[in-house]
């Protein structure tokens, strides 16, 4: 119990009335999980290659669903600071890490059940769609169930990130830019620049270990360390963010 009076479970019932009564929240994350399947089942349909990795080409919505969960995740702080809902919050629950916290795990979880059934329409539908000759994977084959879920997983870990980054910096504008910079800009650079910091970008790590069954060169690490990777993204910008929070004023 606070010195407020509210626990952990009465935060998270509030952010969760937030969340659900957002309507244009959940039009636009289903929308963008709807974007994530449908480049799935194209890139399932252009595939040609019988000795390629059929699941990684069908997860490759994965890299449109990422942008959506993590400005999603910004905004989900910076337009109750744009909005002014904010100082109704803290003005309820003072201790802002709390609501950092609760905010985190009820976004968390709504990203991770939209990830998991992007993914895996994704993945059935983009595999119905292979042309003849080319390999049907299963879920039931070596290591494609892996591949299904922990692409689910990191476009729960991106929405995370970018509630650490909306806490950041706490300006909608600058915290989808550099949501968008971060995921898409900054591996493109150090990608082209040849750089070995490449293995170590989350988008690098999804297209490259996390959706892929026969994980590309440079990626020899095991998918659940990678996993880690990203995942101490999100905790970093969690935590920093929350650190922000709790010393800056409104």
């Amino acid at each position: 119990m606070t010195a407020d009076g509210y626990t952990f479970r009465h935060v998270a019932w509030m952010e969760w009335i937030k969340l659900r009564t957002l309507r244009s929240t959940t039009w636009t994350l289903s929308v963008g999980m709807a974007a994530t399947v449908a480049l799935g089942v194209v890139a399932g349909y252009n595939t040609r290659n019988a000795g390629g990795d059929p699941t990684n080409n069908v997860l490759a919505g994965v890299l449109v669903g990422q942008v959506i969960t993590g400005v999603l995740g910004a905004l989900a702080v910076t337009g109750e600071f744009g909005s002014g809902s904010i100082t109704t919050t803290f003005g309820a629950v003072p201790r802002r890490g709390l609501v950092l916290a609760a905010k985190a795990v009820v976004w968390g979880v709504a990203f991770l059940v939209a990830g998991e059934a992007a993914v895996i329409a994704s993945f059935l539908l983009g595999v119905a769609a292979l042309r003849h000759g080319v390999p049907r994977p299963t879920l039931g084959s070596p290591d494609v169930l892996r591949a299904v879920l922990m692409s689910g997983a990191y476009l729960a870990l991106t929405g995370l990130a970018g509630l650490g980054v909306g806490a950041l910096l706490r300006h909608g504008a600058a915290a989808v830019a550099t949501v968008v910079g971060g995921l898409f800009v900054l591996p493109v650079i150090i990608g082209a620049a040849g750089h070995a910091a490449g293995k170590f970008m989350p988008e690098m790590i999804a297209a490259n270990s996390l959706a892929a069954v026969k994980p590309m060169p440079g990626f020899t690490w095991s998918p659940w360390l990678e996993l880690a990777i990203v995942a101490l993204y999100s905790v970093v910008l969690l935590t920093a963010g929350g650190w922000r929070l709790e010393r800056r004023d409104i």
